[in-house]
């Protein structure tokens, strides 16, 4: 099973995120698939590659929570067909 989640990168105390899609039995630091997002929380910026997160979720891929809420902030979720989005609200 594949899930879109966080992989921490940066220094100490001034942590960034990629967001990555990686199988569900890699470790957070692992090799992951493809690389389909940033986001910072220091400068609060992000970056989604959304053709590439809407392809992951047409072919079953999971969000963790956090990125869940990335995502609809930045209202991928409402590019979905409506029988795929009753999955992610």
């Amino acid at each position: 099973m594949v899930k879109l989640r966080l992989k921490r990168c940066g220094k100490k105390q001034r942590a960034v995120y990629r967001i990555v899609a990686i199988d569900v039995r890699s470790r957070r630091e692992g090799r992951d698939l493809r690389k389909v997002g940033f986001y910072d929380p220091i400068k609060n910026q992000t970056y989604l590659n959304i053709p590439v997160i809407l392809y992951f979720l047409e072919q079953g891929a999971q969000p963790t929570g956090t990125v869940q809420d990335i995502s609809k902030r930045a209202g991928v979720f409402g590019e979905l067909s409506p029988t795929q989005q009753t999955k992610f609200n």
